[in-house]
């Protein structure tokens, strides 16, 4: 078994960069940079294109969500994340990944590696959960006040 830290924590960028309307759902959007990496609009295109694809069959299948979501694309050290996340049941949330390393062909098979995240996106999802908390875990649920508060971190 391999022990210890196989990296050093390296505060990440965090950017809202907008909403993205995929079917029914709306989406909000963030880019999370490592140091000594870019996000491209190529990137953030081919993010789109994966979540526009991948996501709404998904959604259906699962059934009973909110409509409402985030995405968090994440060039990282050793390469690029795109996490699609939506709610459903008022307090549960789904995610649909793809992690490719750089210079690899095809994205890894997340069935055969069954990651999560990483501690980055971890901090962006908790911020985004307890912004759902907020705005949708109330006696005035408000879809809008969701959509409009971004995750409060520069970095995580």
């Amino acid at each position: 078994m391999k022990t210890g830290v196989t990296g050093l924590y390296s505060p990440r960028t965090v950017t809202y960069l907008g909403l993205w309307d995929v079917g029914h759902l709306k989406l909000k959007v963030y880019g999370v940079v490592a140091a000594g990496k870019e996000l491209t609009s190529t990137m953030i295109d081919d993010a789109n294109s994966f979540v526009v694809q991948d996501l709404p069959p998904l959604v259906l299948a699962e059934g009973d969500d909110n409509g409402l979501g985030f995405v968090i694309i994440h060039p990282g050290d050793l390469g690029i994340s795109v996490l699609a996340h939506w709610w459903i049941q008022g307090s549960v949330l789904c995610q649909h990944i793809r992690r490719t390393l750089w210079g690899a062909n095809t994205p890894m098979d997340t069935a055969k590696r069954p990651v999560i995240a990483c501690v980055w996106e971890l901090g962006l999802i908790n911020a985004e959960q307890q912004l759902w908390r907020d705005t949708m875990m109330i006696d005035q649920p408000d879809s809008g006040a969701y959509l409009n508060a971004h995750a409060a971190i520069a970095v995580v």
